[in-house]
């Protein structure tokens, strides 16, 4: 054997190192989730940090940007991904992890519990946009339209992250079933919500009149996008439910069909939505909750944890790639952007944390039923995490903003001097967006240890769990019981 017979090419790279980290952590899984307390996205994303082109420089997916080749110098070259690339895997994997949100509700959950989900899908949605937008613009100077835009990729919770935290852990069964579940329903919803505000401020930006925008904003993103879409996504859902219990009852579909039906009808609703121009987001969530919403499904595969394990194979794999192709050129001035510096963007950060959601849920909370306490209203308020949901919204404002179409151009275009407000939104949408959700990853994803160790050393001595937060009842706050009529089952079987 010669060196010469060594390929370590970036794709060949890439298959060991991803392989090798989703190997080792699912050896260790149980033990990362219930004694450290620790979530796949934020180790996934810090080691797509260490091994991307910042640091060691083995993955190099995303580099021949506007900043030149990273990784030439050492020999490793790079995939030469653009934002096309990323765009096409974030639709897909939050197409189907919305998708499994649908799904995963318990049966006929929208008819009881509409009110909660209507108050965090408006108003507490309304108010982070309306926040995150004008922290945009006191702390880097833009206009108002790009400011709405930004704030618009910022407004929903990640349905990648929710998952992460909220299902397959020990902390998950200190929560109780009815907040797990208003917050997943949110999160699978919203991020189909998002886009009314984001072509709030894309229209303002790239329409002449205001007519206009107004006229393209209600005819094209309500009623073909949004309302058109969940038309298509509840039909497919209940159709296919149909043909798939024909299908079971006369023994047409083997075990194993059965159970990749519900990857394969989750990737058919991205692809209707994609290919027709319709909320993608929307469509996948609308036929996951109509596709299971009399429960016969979510029965019959209960046992076969197929999110769980989608949630290891794409959710994890997807923070490395994003941990590789963060713009840390663009997270420090530049000509177009000289108020992109690293103490506003921690400040934006911070501000962000502390009153998109929080405020607005702890003035709500009596009007929301799902939330019956202070304390709870409070989790629900830090719980918005902002994740990949966030990156495809921006990639989608530049698109439209680059080229006036949904298909981003490969890598942002040069612009030339005097910038106007659509060139500036170009260049500063991507950063802003990439640094909130590496922010918003590691402190949700971090926030699970740091609430069982403060809960842990809150209580007397002698109610501790001999193992540091290996406590198992409710939060402080929390209860278990939701009372009356109003109860949620805690299992399939009992409804």
């Amino acid at each position: 054997m010669t060196w010469s017979q060594l390929e370590p090419t970036p794709p060949h790279l890439s298959y060991l190192l991803l392989s090798i980290f989703l190997i080792t952590y699912t050896l260790f899984a149980s033990f990362i989730r219930n004694r450290l307390h620790l979530s796949e996205p934020p180790i996934a994303l810090l080691l797509g940090i260490l091994l991307g082109p910042r640091v060691l420089g083995f993955l190099t997916p995303n580099t021949c940007g506007v900043n030149g080749c990273a990784g030439e110098a050492d020999g490793l070259g790079g995939w030469g991904w653009g934002d096309n690339v990323m765009q096409e895997a974030t639709r897909v994997i939050v197409g189907i992890q919305v998708f499994s949100v649908g799904v995963e509700l318990p049966k006929y959950y929208a008819s009881r519990h509409w009110k909660s989900v209507a108050m965090m899908l408006g108003p507490v949605m309304a108010f982070g946009w309306l926040v995150c937008a004008g922290f945009v613009v006191l702390i880097f100077q833009t206009d108002w339209a790009t400011a709405m835009t930004v704030a618009a990729c910022l407004t929903p919770t990640d349905p990648v992250l929710a998952a992460s935290i909220l299902s397959n852990s020990q902390f998950s069964s200190r929560v109780p079933k009815r907040i797990k579940n208003m917050l997943s329903a949110e999160s699978g919803c919203n991020d189909g919500i998002s886009f009314p505000f984001l072509y709030i401020g894309l229209f303002a930006l790239t329409q002449s009149t205001a007519g206009g925008a107004i006229k393209e904003w209600f005819l094209i993103t309500i009623l073909w996008q949004c309302l058109f879409g969940v038309v298509v996504g509840t039909t497919i859902g209940i159709v296919f439910n149909r043909i798939l219990r024909y299908s079971f009852k006369h023994n047409y579909i083997d075990d194993a069909g059965f159970t990749v039906f519900y990857l394969l009808l989750a990737l058919l609703c991205v692809g209707i939505g994609s290919t027709i121009g319709i909320d993608d987001f929307l469509v996948a969530f609308s036929a996951g909750y109509g596709f299971a919403r009399d429960g016969w499904f979510s029965k019959k595969t209960h046992e076969t944890h197929v999110p769980q394990i989608l949630d290891l194979m794409l959710n994890s794999a997807m923070f490395v790639y994003l941990g590789t192709i963060i713009p840390w050129y663009s997270l420090s001035p530049q000509h177009i952007t000289p108020m992109v510096t690293p103490w506003r963007l921690l400040l934006f950060l911070l501000l962000v944390l502390l009153f998109r959601r929080i405020p607005i849920v702890l003035a709500l909370y009596r009007w929301i039923p799902d939330i019956r306490t202070f304390r709870e209203a409070l989790f629900c308020g830090h719980f918005g995490p902002m994740g990949l949901g966030g990156l495809f919204l921006a990639i989608e404002a530049r698109a439209v903003l680059e080229n006036g179409s949904s298909l981003p151009d490969p890598y942002p275009p040069h612009a030339g001097r005097p910038y106007s407000n659509r060139e500036r939104a170009i260049e500063v949408v991507w950063p802003l967006v990439c640094f909130i959700v590496l922010g918003s990853t590691f402190v949700h994803g971090l926030s699970v240890l740091v609430i069982s160790i403060v809960t842990h050393y809150s209580r007397p001595k002698d109610k501790r769990a001999r193992t540091l937060a290996a406590e198992d009842d409710p939060l402080g706050g929390m209860e278990h019981g939701d009372g009356g009529g109003d109860s949620e089952p805690e299992s399939i079987e009992e409804e």
